[in-house]
């Protein structure tokens, strides 16, 4: 699975993008906590295969997952 990072996440994960092998009932939640243990998901959101995805839900065959960070417009 490819994890690609943007912004903040970036910066707190220390990656913008990565490739790891993953089983697929592993959970976003998880999968972070393996790569960048430290970086508190709470306040970031994550999308896998181009939809925001639960923590907690398992990323089942998907191929791509991203970490965004919160964000504002107007």
């Amino acid at each position: 699975m490819k994890v690609l990072a943007f912004a903040t996440a970036r910066e707190r994960a220390g990656f913008s993008e990565i490739e790891i092998e993953v089983d697929p009932v592993e959970t976003p939640r998880g999968i972070m906590g393996r790569v960048a243990p430290g970086l508190g998901v709470e306040s970031f959101r994550a999308a896998v295969d181009f939809e925001y995805w639960d923590w907690d839900a398992a990323v089942g065959a998907a191929r791509e997952m991203a970490i965004i960070p919160p964000v504002s417009g107007g």
